[in-house]
C-alpha cells in the first residue's frame, strides 16, 4: 500500500510545482485592469471591424450628440453631426482632424474605459482597494487608473475606477489633474450585450437633471 501512496504523492507534488509555474508573472494592478477588461468581453475586441454608436448628453432640457464610425483595424474614423461628415485616419492628422479626433477620444473613452485600462501606455494604476462609493455608497472594489502629464489630450487626469467582484464597473470619478477633489462622479448602468462585448450605455450624475448615454451602437466583426 505504502509503494502506491507515495508515487501518488510525488505526482501530486509536480502537478503542484507545474501549475504554480505557469501562473503570470503580472502585478496586481495590471492584472485587474485585464480581468476587468476581459469581463466586458475584451477578447472578443480582435475580432471587431467596425464600431459605431451616437454619443449623447441630455443636460438641463438640452440635448447634445455626436455620431462616430470607427474601423479599429485601419484606425479609420468617420464623424457625423446635423450639419458634417467629415472622415480621417488617427495616425494621420492634421489641424483639423485633430479637434474632431479630440471629441472622439473623449466619446470612445466614455464607452470603451475597461478597454482603454489595456490599450492606454504612460499610465499608472494603483493597487486595488475596497472603499464606498460617491453614489450609490456600496462598498465595492477601486483601482485608480492616472495617465502622466507628457502627452495625450488629458495630461495628468486620474479616474477612480469603481468595480463589483464580477470585474462590471459600476462607478467613477473623474479627478482632473490628479487633484484630490472630484471633478465629476458618475453610474455606469444600463449594461448590454453587442456580439460578445459588454458595454454600459448609461452615466448619471448624483443629481441635476444630466445625463450621458450612447444609442444607435452597432459592433461588426
Amino acid at each position: 500500500m505504502k509503494n502506491i501512496i507515495y508515487p501518488l504523492i510525488l505526482i501530486s507534488l509536480m502537478t503542484a510545482c507545474k501549475k504554480k509555474e505557469v501562473l503570470p508573472n503580472i502585478p496586481i494592478p495590471l492584472l485587474t485592469a485585464e480581468q476587468i477588461a476581459n469581463a466586458h468581453g475584451f477578447e472578443q475586441w480582435k475580432n471587431v471591424s467596425e464600431i459605431a454608436y451616437t454619443f449623447n448628453v441630455d443636460k438641463n432640457n438640452k440635448h447634445f450628440e455626436r455620431h462616430w464610425v470607427w474601423k479599429p483595424k485601419t484606425n479609420d474614423v468617420t464623424f457625423m453631426s446635423e450639419t458634417d461628415t467629415i472622415s480621417y485616419n488617427r495616425s494621420k492628422l492634421d489641424s483639423v482632424s485633430m479637434i474632431i479626433d479630440r471629441n472622439f477620444i473623449n466619446d470612445k473613452f466614455w464607452l470603451l474605459i475597461p478597454f482603454q485600462l489595456v490599450w492606454d501606455t504612460g499610465t499608472t494604476i494603483l493597487k486595488p482597494i475596497k472603499t464606498k462609493t460617491e453614489i450609490s455608497h456600496e462598498v465595492l472594489n477601486k483601482i485608480t487608473l492616472i495617465y502622466s502629464k507628457n502627452g495625450g489630450y488629458t495630461p495628468g487626469d486620474a479616474y477612480d475606477i469603481f468595480y463589483d467582484d464580477n470585474f462590471l464597473i459600476k462607478e467613477w470619478i473623474y479627478r482632473k489633474g490628479n487633484r484630490p477633489k472630484p471633478s465629476m462622479t458618475t453610474t455606469f448602468e444600463n449594461y448590454q450585450d453587442f456580439n460578445g462585448i459588454t458595454l454600459a450605455l448609461e452615466h448619471k450624475k448624483r443629481r441635476g437633471n444630466w445625463n450621458l448615454y450612447f444609442t444607435n451602437v452597432s459592433i461588426t466583426k
